[in-house]
């Protein structure tokens, strides 16, 4: 096989805010695999509070090249989970591959996983963290496009009073909310979060991600919160589940922490076997990024794809956004 590896550049609609920054743009790392026949491609996105970055992730796929490229498309995606760990480099070059022994097999990727054809599924919209007048704003706009699942970035501090500001300006919609692991510092918790969960379930939030930081979740022994709560940058890979069901109610999945779509259906398997609730979420990316988490998110109680949504241009092949649904075209 002939393997390559390219970063490429999208700019974001506007911004992105999160509690941990503001981002204008967002650098994909696009893995290409061919042999001779067929060509395929994967995309990945750095997980940057992993201290990865996109060049990084370039150099890793760069490096195992020599050492999968004799192989087939099956048998180089079982070594690359052995030579790559978790991340967003064995993401991309997983999704290639995955896609190649698609097209040489006559086979779609789900039916090469034995899953069920995709169907479209409603998927949140994320409401970028702002002023309360701006969140308000922009859930109004999101709700009037058809978005009916608001996912909210939360900082610790007067969150209470931001989700509040999203609900007066969509009424109707659900809400789910991120806490970016900001409610504990230097190992304890900064807010009583039964206390806080109490006050966002008034509000209609049926979902809190990550509330603390990920290697302290033990903080959350014995909080018996009103919202479930959901393990993201605590959950990378299917080893982290059972740790994950001590303290959580549900898992985020993110094939660019899993490492792709291959640990990513152990992860939901173990969900399953844990009795946990499952999320398929997103980095920024393009549709091409989000092809196989489109597959996993057919197992999921919520769905959080709208990366490309956020740029603002996506790929000419990318997926449709409308009446709040994520769909192929």
């Amino acid at each position: 096989m002939q393997i390559s590896a390219v970063i490429e550049r999208f700019p974001v609609a506007g911004s992105f805010n999160i509690s941990r920054g503001a981002k204008t743009f967002v650098d994909v790392v696009v893995a290409r695999v061919s042999d001779g026949a067929a060509s395929a491609m994967g995309e990945s996105t750095a997980i940057y509070y992993e201290g990865e970055s996109a060049e990084s992730a370039k150099a890793q796929i760069e490096a195992i090249i020599p050492k999968i490229s004799s192989l087939s498309p099956l048998a180089a995606r079982e070594e690359v989970q052995k030579l790559l760990p978790a991340g967003s480099a064995r993401n991309a070059i997983d999704a290639a591959l995955w896609s190649l022994q698609s097209q040489l097999s006559g086979q779609s990727v789900a039916a090469l996983a034995g899953l069920d054809a995709p169907r479209s599924l409603v998927t949140a919209f994320t409401i970028s963290l702002n002023d309360h007048d701006k969140m308000r704003r922009d859930a109004a706009d999101a709700a009037a496009k058809g978005y009916g699942l608001l996912k909210l970035k939360l900082t610790g501090e007067g969150d209470t009073q931001r989700v509040a500001a999203v609900r007066e300006g969509a009424p109707n919609a659900r809400l789910i909310v991120d806490a970016n692991e900001s409610w504990a510092k230097d190992g304890k918790l900064s807010l009583d979060i039964a206390q806080q969960a109490s006050e966002l379930a008034a509000l209609g939030v049926e979902l809190i991600e990550q509330p603390v930081p990920h290697g302290q979740d033990d903080l959350l022994l014995g909080v018996q919160s009103p919202v479930p709560l959901c393990a993201d940058e605590s959950c990378h890979s299917a080893a982290d589940v059972e740790m994950c069901a001590r303290y959580y109610d549900a898992v985020n999945i993110k094939l660019d922490k899993s490492g792709g779509l291959t640990e990513a259906l152990k992860i939901v398997k173990s969900a399953q076997d844990h009795d946990l609730k499952i999320m398929v979420g997103c980095m920024l990316s393009t549709s091409l990024g989000i092809k196989p988490a489109y597959l996993v998110a057919q197992y999921a109680q919520w769905v959080d794809l709208d990366g490309p949504a956020l740029l603002a241009k996506d790929r000419e092949d990318g997926f449709v956004f409308e009446n709040g649904m994520i769909m192929q075209k």
